[in-house]
């Protein structure tokens, strides 16, 4: 795990490089390096920030050049022992034993062609001395990140957003409709970027920059293919063995060089996986947080704290636990920054912290659950948009009086919130909507009129066209099964989005590897294959998950509610800050340069207060949003407000 960076045929390409890379100094600390050659009349530069998980010998440094190829490659293959046995049958002599060099020589046998036979996490550049040609690449689920900007015939790219934003000294716009996305959202899907130049190479796709100026692009894996031959497969009968699959990229996931450990919250995610890696590395560590007790009261949070320690017990795990007490008013800005773009989840905030205790401890390698509600249904809006099919045949009469009296009830009182009364409340805001829209307001911030009343009433165009891209989206797939098709849609949309976005950014930010086993191709592959009436059964989410791990695991742990790896937000807001939420409503630089309302904002914090609503999480995040816009607008090198320059 490392940071990537170049520039390809751009003035003074070296002193841009290297400012890419003291960027990224933060995803890898223990080296780096750079390489350039001529191409035409300028040249291209590779940068790399090491950290070292496997062959920690200068081996494994990077770039790595070797006749003619150079190479700078964030991520790890777990497949590479295998791609190694084959290129070394074919005459290939190693050096070292890092998998760098096996993707290196993997890519000198079969070029492109060997995209579809990686297994792992990745993002490269590879350059072609005798060509000319660089070619940048994105794994197939969006683990890791790419960005890139392009200016006539030359090319700058990093592992991270802030990295082209400082190295092009200020000249970046903010684009409006990523920030209306993001409001939508909560964080900026991939198919849009924050600055209007920027772009984020999409998930299984390459691109080709060619000495004479053209750029080539091609896709070497596809979600929705994926899904389609898993749906061919289901109705064969061909059932994959979950418990097999799932097993065994657990085990692969485990190769490493240092030490390794697991996220451990105490649900079924985290637990299998940590159940499992005990087995292969007996007396593995494990970390978990917990809260204030009297946040947890206020935000009525289950207790994930005691079934952590259960299955530590049970398995041998040497369990950290790490009291989430922070300083939210240094950590805000502190994560705004780390995240590249506003994205309001304080899930990256618990990453972060732990991450960092894992990393003072010595540890590089964290495992993560991360991915499996996603492809196996886990999420409670999959349960919740089956229930509104059902709920839609309820007679309109009383489903209006169902909805009045509950909109009556309180969230949450002076001295704690009322989870039942957020849930009921959120389930009616989209149970009679038809199935897209439903859907995408079961776990986004906004409908349609909320968002346009919280907007520069200009933006009213680019809400919808925010809107039509995921109805777009949702569409793009000829599946009959609505449990799947919401599976697709999260997996294309919401987990390289949000999830694995925050994961990368907050691991990074403290030096540290997240690998997630859940988000591999073969997992993905036999999630697919399972039909939607497997995954979720009766009210349970993630059955075929549970009828694995129950093998493993206690059934108190496998069956028990669904945890959240989450922050006790209303604590925050109306406690440590409460004064910030006002100063953002009432004087922010997004209120007064009119990109939000303060009225909505103000209308907001009132129900808010009162008990009425729940805005916890919209408000933080436009903090987060306010944060990140002060700092792209404040001329400080990182971009400009493109709506003062339109």
């Amino acid at each position: 795990m490392c940071g990537i960076a170049g520039a390809y045929r751009w003035p003074d390409g070296k002193a841009v490089t290297d400012r890419l890379t003291d960027v990224l100094a933060h995803r890898g600390p223990d080296g780096s390096g750079r390489y350039g050659h001529p191409v035409g009349d300028l040249d291209v530069q590779l940068g790399h920030r090491r950290l070292a998980v496997i062959d920690l010998s200068e081996t494994g440094a990077q770039p790595m050049v070797v006749d003619g190829l150079a190479l700078t490659y964030n991520g790890e293959l777990y497949n590479a022992p295998e791609l190694r046995a084959e290129l070394t049958s074919a005459g290939v002599r190693f050096r070292g034993t890092s998998d760098t060099e096996v993707l290196l020589e993997a890519w000198r046998r079969w070029g492109t062609d060997c995209l579809a036979r990686l297994r792992g996490m990745f993002a490269f550049a590879v350059f072609d001395e005798r060509t000319g040609d660089l070619v940048l690449v994105r794994d197939q689920l969006g683990i890791k990140p790419l960005f890139l900007l392009r200016r006539q015939t030359g090319l700058v790219f990093a592992s991270e957003l802030k990295a082209l934003a400082a190295a092009t000294g200020g000249s970046l716009e903010v684009d409006p409709a990523a920030l209306v996305a993001s409001l939508l959202y909560y964080w900026v899907p991939d198919s849009r970027c924050a600055f209007r130049e920027a772009e984020k190479l999409p998930p299984g796709t390459w691109l080709r920059c060619r000495p004479d100026g053209r750029v080539e692009r091609g896709r070497f894996w596809h979600l929705k293919d994926v899904a389609a031959e898993g749906r061919d497969r289901a109705l064969a009968g061909e059932l994959p063995d979950v418990a097999a699959v799932v097993e065994e990229s657990t085990r692969r996931h485990l190769v490493s060089d240092v030490p390794v450990a697991t996220f451990l919250s105490g649900g079924l995610d985290s637990s299998y996986l940590t159940a499992l890696a005990a087995r292969d590395r007996p007396g593995i560590s494990a970390y978990t947080i917990g809260f204030r007790p009297e946040d947890a009261r206020f935000e009525a949070m289950p207790d994930d704290l005691r079934h952590a320690r259960q299955v530590a017990a049970r398995f041998g795990v040497d369990l950290h636990e790490i009291e989430i007490a922070p300083d939210v008013l240094d950590l805000l800005p502190r994560m705004t920054y780390h995240l590249d773009e506003p994205i309001g989840d304080p899930a990256a905030i618990n990453t972060f912290l732990i991450c960092a205790a894992a990393r003072e401890a010595g540890v590089k390698v964290m495992l993560s659950g991360m991915g499996a509600d996603e492809l196996f249904a886990g999420y409670r809006k999959h349960l919740a948009n089956l229930l509104a099919l059902r709920y839609q045949r309820v007679p309109r009469p009383l489903r209006r009086g169902l909805a009045a009296g509950v909109d009556r009830l309180p969230v949450a009182s002076a001295r704690r919130g009322y989870r039942s009364v957020r849930f009921a409340k959120r389930f009616l805001s989209f149970a009679g909507l038809p199935q897209e829209t439903a859907f995408r307001r079961s776990y986004t911030m906004y409908d349609r009129a909320e968002l346009l009343a919280l907007v520069d009433p200009d933006l009213a165009g680019t809400v919808d066209d925010v809107l039509n891209e995921h109805a777009d989206l949702y569409e793009d797939n000829d599946l009959d099964d609505f449990v799947n098709r919401m599976c697709l849609a999260d997996a294309r949309m919401f987990l390289p989005g949000l999830n694995l976005a925050y994961t990368d950014r907050s691991s990074m930010a403290a030096s540290t590897e997240v690998r997630v086993p859940y988000v591999d191709v073969e997992v993905v592959r036999a999630a697919f294959a399972v039909p939607g009436n497997r995954k979720i059964v009766g009210r349970q989410g993630k059955a075929v998950l549970k009828e694995a791990a129950v093998s493993v695991l206690p059934r108190e742990i496998v069956y028990r509610p669904k945890g959240l790896f989450s922050a006790p937000l209303r604590a925050w807001m109306s406690r440590d800050l409460a004064p910030l939420v006002r100063e953002v409503v009432h004087d922010g630089v997004l209120v007064r340069s009119g990109f939000l309302s303060r009225e909505a904002l103000a209308r907001m914090v009132a129900e808010d207060a009162a008990g009425q609503r729940d805005y916890s999480k919209h408000l933080w995040h436009v903090l987060t949003l306010e944060y990140w816009y002060r700092d792209a607008t404040s001329g400080s090198g990182s971009c400009r407000d493109a709506r003062s320059t339109a």
